[in-house]
C-alpha cells in the first residue's frame, strides 16, 4: 500500500498514451474556432482558478497536455499536487501561443478537475477519521484506463492506496471461497490462506469473513489482512476485540461521509470506499485569459 503522490506521473506510459487518444478525440483534424478567428503569432497568459474549496490533483497531467499540443507553452503549477485551494485561488498559470492554450484548454481540465475531485472527496473522509487513526483506502472501482491516475489523486488527498490491479496481492473474497470449497472439498479460510501463500509467498493476503466462526478460522493461519464487509459498528467492534491486534482488519461497506468516523472509532486499522473513485464529483475549475503578453 502507497500514499505517496507520485511525481512523475506523467511519464508513465498508460498516462501518456491516455493524453494522446484523449487529443485525438477531441482535436482530430484541429480546433476550427481558434484556427479561424486566432491569428497564429497571438500569445497570451492565462489561469486556472478554482471555483470552490479543493485539493489539487492532476497538474503534472494538465502540463503534459499543453506541451503535447504545443511544446512552446509554459505550464506554472501556482498551487502543488496535495495542496489546499480556497475558491478564488489560482491553480496554475500558462503562457505561450493562443492557439495552443485554448486548444489544450478543454482536455487538460478535463484530466484536473476528474483527479482534483477525487483528491478532494479523498481529504474530506481523511479529516473525517484523523482523530481515530484509521487509514481511508481506495478500490478497484476506477474508471477503466485511468488507475493509475485515480490512484495517483487519491496519495494526492492524503488517502493510501488499495492493491493496484489483480496482481499485487491475494485477496480471498465470497465467490473465491465458494470456488476454493467445491474444488478443495474444505471451507476452512485458514487452508485457503495456507494455499495462496503457497502459490504466492511474495503477496499479502487478505480473507474476507463474515461470521466469528470464519474469523477464528482464518486467523490461524495469519492473514496479512482481514476484511469485515457491510458490518455495523457493534458487530466491527467485536471482531477488534476479538482479534486482539494479530493481524489488519479493514471495513468496507455501506460507509458514507455520515458515519465513516464512528466507523473509525471501532478500533479497524482501514477503511476502504468505492466513492473515492466510483461516484465522485469532478472540480469546478476554469481558465482564463488574462491578456496579450507584450511582445504579441
Amino acid at each position: 500500500m502507497s500514499n505517496q503522490p507520485q511525481a512523475r506521473i506523467d511519464q508513465l506510459p498508460e498516462v501518456q498514451d491516455l493524453i494522446e487518444r484523449a487529443l485525438v478525440e477531441d482535436v482530430a483534424s484541429g480546433d476550427a474556432t481558434t484556427l479561424a478567428l486566432v491569428p497564429e503569432d497571438t500569445e497570451v497568459a492565462a489561469e486556472i482558478v478554482a471555483r470552490h474549496d479543493c485539493v489539487v490533483a492532476g497538474n503534472p497531467v494538465a502540463a503534459a497536455v499543453f506541451r503535447a499540443v504545443d511544446e512552446r507553452l509554459a505550464y506554472e503549477a501556482v498551487a502543488e499536487d496535495g495542496q489546499a485551494v480556497a475558491e478564488g485561488d489560482r491553480v496554475a498559470e500558462i503562457r505561450g501561443p493562443a492557439r495552443g492554450i485554448l486548444t489544450a484548454e478543454r482536455t487538460a481540465l478535463n484530466f484536473l478537475q476528474r483527479l482534483t475531485g477525487i483528491a478532494s472527496q479523498t481529504a474530506v473522509f481523511v479529516k473525517a477519521v484523523q482523530p481515530h487513526g484509521a487509514t481511508i483506502l481506495d478500490t478497484r472501482k476506477t474508471t477503466p484506463g485511468y488507475r493509475a491516475l485515480e490512484k495517483y489523486a487519491v496519495r494526492c488527498g492524503g488517502g493510501t492506496n488499495h492493491r493496484i490491479g489483480l496482481y499485487d496481492r491475494v485477496m480471498i473474497k465470497d465467490n473465491h471461497r465458494a470456488l476454493w470449497a467445491r474444488e478443495s472439498g474444505t471451507t476452512s479460510l485458514s487452508a485457503a490462506v495456507t494455499a495462496s501463500r503457497a502459490a504466492y509467498p511474495d503477496l499479502a493476503v487478505e480473507v474476507e469473513v463474515e461470521s466469528e466462526d470464519e474469523f477464528l478460522d482464518a486467523i490461524e493461519a495469519l492473514p496479512e489482512w482481514i476484511l469485515l464487509d457491510n458490518m455495523g459498528p457493534d458487530r466491527l467492534h467485536h471482531f477488534v476485540d476479538l482479534n486482539r491486534g494479530r493481524t489488519k482488519l479493514e471495513a468496507s461497506g455501506g460507509i458514507m461521509l455520515d458515519n465513516v468516523a464512528e466507523i473509525a472509532a471501532t478500533g479497524v486499522d482501514a477503511i476502504s470506499l468505492g466513492c473515492l473513485t466510483h461516484s465522485v464529483k469532478a472540480a469546478d475549475l476554469s481558465l482564463e485569459i488574462l491578456a496579450l503578453t507584450p511582445d504579441s
